[in-house]
């Protein structure tokens, strides 16, 4: 019985309820773990003929030899299960959550008598308190040192009030720390100070002051002023230290605010912290194996994952952009509310946050070596736009211009993140198109360009862009399935409307006119459209002066190009006297008298049918230019 036969014989005998599906290869070891509201038809609909659509699913058809089956009572219960199995079996086909366990922590050991405040890179379940993690160590250092400089916290390992010391320690005696260790601190107030030190740690800064001013003036109103002075320099340093960077204040309390950034097979999602309306932490995840899954999917296994297993989470979430099983989510995510905000101050958070997510992913790929130059922003915002899933950091963009259907030639321009290369700038003459016939023409110059391409085994840019409509897009689109390059993303820009078309997509997408996605494409656009020209009127002015100097008897091709090599143009040579043309190798004094009669008595923009097998000095096919006006 082959391996799908016997998954098949247990599909049969599975339940339509919620539950979770394991899906494992001949030896058993788990290869995905995904959750199903209707467990039996999920399952089978891996073995349907359209299961192997992307490239991820068609491996794990081929490498899947089993599957187990977890009943859960409800989806809630079934996606929280789901993230706990993934952190378990981390199966090779699932979404990988790069989460940041690596990060330091600010432990507070709230469980204890006497609480202590360390640093750690574990997180446990033993009913203390974490604070970070922090990805910026240096922070996390300035904010402990502001706790033992403000805070009298111990900073001694004893178990108390098991094992106690006979006598204080040194801190006790440079006023780091009030022995509460030989009784001279009760456990009342060194409890009470630790409520502060966790205000101070989640960014509450001002009620800590509030509650140092109330206990000042209390002392000083029992007259122990020893106490309120001890209080008064706690006061001085809370109102003096160097306060967290406030990147952004907006109305309202505490929010988490999500950012998304991917480039192909990784992505970044970075969390915004807002407290008391303001911007006070940065936390990141990476998001790694995502190849074919949507930016929908991987947010709802970020939030599955990493952000469901928080332990602080603000009573409202926003997003940049709507996620699978919202409604799931919620309920999950016990107090908390998710927005997709569309304007207004909430978008402009998600849009920093944004930021942030972009700025952390291109660290990651100039750090591993995968590009060597950051992506500008619009370059993300057109992935996103477009939908693709790799970021479109090279960009190609293609243009046909003619005259009269007369020098017909083609150009193309080169962007890489944003900005041009004109090393990798390309011009065409057609060679097989005959009159004016744009969508052929098209065709000619995408299909020269990628044949060389392949055959010079250069890299492909990550979008073809063509000027023009529906028709460049489709013979651009013919040029490239022929050669085999069917995932190409090509799209093409109309002018009139400023409307983007996509293959495969009736409707055109219409970008807004301050968009900067749409600012790039018109760039590009714009770019490869004066390129062209320019090569366009160049072979006109070449073809003109050909035909004026093919009018004169005895003057053949190579006679012309030696003519035009010494004096740039035909007014050149008009202007020459007898002896600087005789000077030329092939001339003699009286051809050069005969040139020169010719030339004057001819009008100059004279021009005569070109006479067969005289045709001008043929152009390199594709012309390498780094100058924008060649």
């Amino acid at each position: 019985m082959s391996a799908h036969e016997h998954i098949a014989r247990k599909i049969v005998h599975l339940p339509e309820s919620p539950g979770v599906y394991l899906w494992k290869d001949a030896e058993g070891t788990v290869l995905y773990v995904g959750k199903a509201k209707r467990l039996r038809s999920r399952v089978r609909s891996y073995l349907g003929a359209d299961a192997g659509d992307s490239l991820k699913t068609a491996a794990l058809v081929r490498q899947m030899a089993d599957v187990d089956t977890i009943v859960v009572p409800s989806e809630a219960h079934a996606l929280i299960l789901e993230a706990n199995l993934i952190k378990e079996y981390k199966p090779r086909f699932n979404i990988t959550l790069r989460d940041d366990k690596s990060y330091p922590y600010i432990k507070v050991t709230v469980q204890e008598p006497f609480p202590r405040v360390f640093v750690t890179r574990r997180v446990v379940n033993d009913g203390a308190r974490y604070f970070g993690p922090y990805t910026d160590v240096g922070s996390m250092r300035r904010a402990l040192n502001v706790v033992k400089r403000i805070f009298t916290v111990r900073s001694c390992n004893y178990d108390m009030p098991v094992e106690m010391p006979e006598r204080p320690c040194l801190d006790y005696f440079i006023k780091r720390c009030k022995a509460p260790c030989v009784h001279l601190q009760t456990r009342e107030d060194y409890a009470s100070m630790i409520d502060e030190v966790v205000l101070f740690l989640e960014g509450r800064s001002d009620e800590v002051t509030r509650r140092v001013r109330e206990r000042m003036d209390d002392a000083a109103a029992r007259l122990d002023f020893e106490r309120a002075a001890e209080l008064r320099d706690v006061l001085v340093h809370l109102e003096n230290m160097e306060e967290p960077k406030i990147v952004l204040r907006v109305e309202g309390g505490d929010r988490d605010v999500l950012g998304f950034a991917r480039d192909g097979e990784d992505a970044c999602v970075a969390i915004l912290r807002i407290r008391d309306g303001k911007l006070l932490a940065r936390d990141h995840t990476f998001v790694e194996r995502i190849e074919g899954e949507p930016d929908a999917a991987v947010m709802t296994a970020y939030l599955a994952g990493s952000y469901l297993a928080a332990r602080e989470r603000a009573p409202e979430l926003l997003l940049p952009f709507d996620v699978e099983d919202r409604e799931l989510l919620e309920e999950s995510l016990t107090g908390t509310t998710i927005h997709v905000p569309q304007r207004g101050p909430r978008r402009e958070l998600v849009g920093l946050a944004e930021q942030n997510a972009r700025h952390l992913l291109e660290e990651l790929k100039l750090t591993s070596l995968e590009t060597e130059e950051r992506a500008s922003s619009p370059v993300y915002e057109l992935g996103r736009e477009l939908g693709l899933e790799r970021l479109p950091r090279s960009l190609v963009c293609f243009d046909i211009s003619t005259s009269q259907g007369t020098d017909t030639v083609g150009s193309l321009v080169w962007f890489d993140n944003g900005r041009p290369r004109r090393a990798e700038y390309r011009k065409f003459r057609v060679k097989t198109v005959e009159g004016t016939d744009d969508f052929a023409s098209m065709r000619e110059v995408v299909a020269r360009y990628f044949q060389r391409r392949l055959e010079e085994e250069k890299g492909l840019p990550d979008l073809v862009m063509i000027d023009g409509g529906k028709g460049q897009l489709a013979a651009a689109r013919t040029a490239l399935d022929t050669l085999g390059l069917t995932a190409l993303p090509t799209i093409s820009l109309a002018k009139r409307d400023e409307e983007i078309f996509l293959v495969g997509r009736s409707e055109p997408i219409r970008l807004a006119r301050r968009s900067p996605a749409l600012r790039l494409l018109q760039q590009a656009r714009d770019e490869a459209h004066r390129f062209a020209v320019t090569y366009n009127r160049k072979r006109r002015t070449m073809r003109t002066v050909t035909s004026e100097l093919l009018r004169i008897p005895g003057v053949g091709p190579s006679r012309r190009s030696a003519l035009l090599r010494a004096f740039g143009s035909v007014q050149g040579v008009r202007d020459a006297t007898v002896e600087q043309i005789a000077a030329l190798p092939g001339f003699s004094p009286k051809a050069a008298q005969k040139i020169l009669d010719a030339l004057r008595v001819a009008s100059p923009f004279a021009d005569a049918p070109e006479e067969p097998g005289a045709a001008p000095t043929p152009v390199e096919d594709t012309v390498n230019s780094s100058d924008p006006a060649a």
